[in-house]
């Protein structure tokens, strides 16, 4: 099995007296504390919830070393016990190895090769506060769409992730054109309107699993698993079309947009980082601008 950097936790385990519940009205959850998907908060409704990186999983998380189904956890009455259901580099309770056991508020569990689990209870209180705090780290205020730094975060356990498996990935990056005169002639309010507007378009057109983020100003990025070229550059003609026929007003006046697209792939010979898939993207995007806008390019890693 893989070396795994195990957390230096305390391994007090439920049968030691910790309470698992603390009073009725709270409930148990899940906090992604370390790994691609860090701050998201995961609600323990149903009395069984599997966590892994495959499409059936309740609670999908796609780093490396993670199983299809990884783990899953049981909910009986004020009983809570982890299972892992026979994966490839194992499940970490507080850096102890193990197969089942009960867990406890604050147990931390280790699953792949960086993904920390935090198991808890919170009540409706404490699960606003989560939820506003991940939302404030991760989220643009403005478009709802990843921070740039949470982005290529994010970006990089995908890279991975398609490296290893051989599994494509596609990051579409956009930039609108233009977009300095619509704020020198009407001003940034409505400049924030047109971004705003065209992310919520992108968003209605994308799907659930695919990576949205605001990479810095009027420019934005799209990771797509299992995507590869062609479908990647339908998908970019299609936001391209979309965000030309979004139309915004606002104190009498009326904008439309276009925006240019640049689009890579991995894995490919030329791509073996994330930050080579950027710097790729971003060739295409430049090409885009330079042969007049409002078009989609490919990368060019041969060059």
């Amino acid at each position: 099995m893989p070396t795994v950097t195990r957390p230096p936790e305390d391994t007090n385990t439920a049968a030691a007296g910790r309470p698992l519940i603390a009073s009725g009205d709270r409930w148990p959850y899940l906090i992604v504390i370390a790994g691609s998907r860090v701050g998201e908060l995961h609600k323990l409704t149903h009395a069984r919830t599997v966590v892994g990186r495959g499409a059936s999983a309740d609670l999908r998380i796609v780093d490396d070393g993670i199983s299809r189904e990884h783990v899953e956890i049981l909910v009986e009455g004020d009983r809570v016990t982890l299972h892992d259901l026979g994966s490839t580099n194992g499940t970490f309770r507080n850096g102890e190895l193990i197969e089942q056991c009960e867990i406890a508020d604050g147990d931390k569990i280790l699953i792949g090769s960086t993904a920390i689990l935090k198991f808890t209870y919170q009540d409706g209180i404490d699960e606003a506060y989560q939820r506003d705090l991940y939302r404030s780290a991760t989220r643009d205020a403005a478009t709802q769409a990843l921070t740039k730094g949470f982005f290529v975060e994010r970006l990089e356990a995908e890279v991975a992730f398609a490296l290893r498996h051989g599994s494509p990935l596609a990051l579409i990056l956009w930039d609108f054109d233009a977009f300095k005169a619509i704020n020198d002639r009407h001003g940034q309010q409505m400049g924030d309107r047109v971004l705003v507007a065209t992310a919520r378009s992108v968003r209605e057109t994308i799907r659930r699993e695919d990576i949205l983020a605001r990479y810095g100003g009027e420019k934005f990025a799209l990771a797509c698993r299992a995507t590869n070229m062609a479908r990647a550059f339908r998908l970019a003609e299609r936001l391209r079309e979309s965000i030309a026929a979004t139309k915004v007003e606002a104190g009498g006046a009326a904008v439309r947009v276009t925006a240019s697209f640049g689009l890579a792939v991995c894995p490919d010979p030329g791509i073996s980082t994330a930050a080579r898939l950027i710097e790729a993207a971003d060739a295409a995007l430049y090409r885009a601008k330079s042969y007049g806008k409002n078009r989609t390019e490919i990368a060019n890693t041969a060059l």
